[in-house]
This record gives C-alpha cells, sequence and structure tokens, in this order.
C-alpha cells in the first residue's frame, strides 16, 4: 500500500487498490478482540510495548504480537495510523 493510499485508509477514504496489494486479504471491517482494542487505547496514549506489557501484565513480546495484528488487521502501516483509526471511530 502506498503511502499515499495508507493515509487515506486511515483517514477513512477509499483508496484505490494497486497491482500489487492484495484486496479483500484482511477487509477494513476486521473486528479487533477485547485485549486488542485494549492494546489501541494505550497505543492513543503514547505507551511504548514495554508500557503495554507492564499494564497489561503481559510480556513485551506478547505486546508486540498484539500491535503486529492490530496492524494487520487494520491495514495500517504505524502506530499512529492505529490512533488515526481510533479518533476517527470515536467520533
Amino acid at each position: 500500500m502506498s503511502q499515499k493510499d495508507a493515509i487515506a485508509y486511515a483517514l477513512g477514504e477509499k483508496a484505490t487498490p494497486t497491482a500489487t496489494e492484495p484486496t479483500g486479504a484482511h477487509p477494513p471491517q476486521a473486528g479487533l478482540t477485547k485485549r486488542e482494542q485494549e492494546v489501541a487505547d494505550l497505543i492513543a496514549r503514547g505507551q511504548s510495548n514495554k508500557e503495554i506489557a507492564n499494564t497489561l501484565v503481559i510480556s513485551q513480546r506478547t505486546a508486540e504480537t498484539h500491535v503486529e495484528n492490530i496492524l494487520m488487521k487494520l491495514g495500517l502501516r504505524s502506530r499512529t495510523q492505529v490512533v488515526t483509526w481510533l479518533t476517527r471511530r470515536h467520533r
């Protein structure tokens, strides 16, 4: 996904798929688990993976896996995009 398409996606605008990106692999409506939602909320608060692990009393590697899963499910590439996604979702 190009940077332009990723920004459009994060802002809730339709992005045109490119020939190199899979279509339908992870639909935007893919829901987060309760734990992933908690992790996303902590990302929005600016917590690092280590801080998330301490807050949720889980290993740092588990926190990293949750972050990776969130990014994959939402089709995002950065923690900043997770914050944008949450902000738009709570409007």
